[in-house]
């Protein structure tokens, strides 16, 4: 399924990173630089979002750049420590497609961006319901992390896109996770990935055996 744009395009500042933001998720920061620090100010005083988007650092590359689909950050709490680092609890909104690029003065990535429409709200299927059962227990681990998420484990996208972000998968895998457009994909590609991890453990436990 191909994705589906709505609205108008839009500039807001960019922030590479070696990790993925997926919709309805948390995500961590710890900010420190100063054009970083200025771009959260701005976004706490105009309670506008900024995007997350997937660096090439990610992949082992030493080029600037990022992949062009990327997903919104809606800032949700922050504390300033004494040594001036900025934590920030963000929750992903909508994902969005680069259409054009810039730096400002200050060094910020600016993008021209359009939105992607959000992906239909689906059942998870029968026979995924031993993903639902995973994520369950993967989630009591993460308490904390989860506390400002509304949780629904019926919901196909909401079901991946946890997987996605929890599970210690290749960050190139997790950035095809979130290109899917189609929730019930999105399962079926990541119920493969476990049964192919559990396979390998298999046979690797039975060389050690033999």
């Amino acid at each position: 399924m191909q994705l589906k744009f709505f609205g108008s395009k839009m500039k807001i500042p960019l922030f590479p990173l070696q990790t993925i933001l997926y919709p309805d998720g948390p995500l961590l920061l710890r900010i420190f630089e100063r054009r970083y620090l200025d771009m959260v100010s701005a976004c706490l005083n105009s309670e506008k979002m900024f995007g997350i988007i997937l660096s090439n650092q990610a992949f082992g590359s030493n080029e600037e750049g990022f992949c062009n689909l990327g997903t919104l950050a809606r800032i949700v709490d922050w504390t300033k420590g004494s040594d001036g680092i900025l934590g920030l609890t963000v929750i992903g909104d909508s994902k969005f497609i680069i259409k054009e690029n810039f730096k400002d003065d200050n060094g910020l990535n600016v993008g021209t961006i359009e939105m992607v429409a959000k992906e239909e709200k689906s059942i998870v299927p029968e026979n995924y319901e031993s993903l639902v059962s995973l994520l369950e227990t993967l989630i009591d681990e993460f308490e904390d992390t989860y506390k400002y998420i509304k949780k629904d484990y019926q919901d196909a996208t909401w079901v991946g896109n946890r997987l996605a972000e929890i599970l210690p998968i290749d960050i190139k895998q997790k950035q095809t996770f979130l290109e899917i457009s189609d929730p019930i994909d999105r399962l079926e590609l990541i119920n493969t990935y476990l049964s192919m991890a559990q396979a390998m453990h298999k046979d690797k436990n039975d060389l050690m055996l033999q």
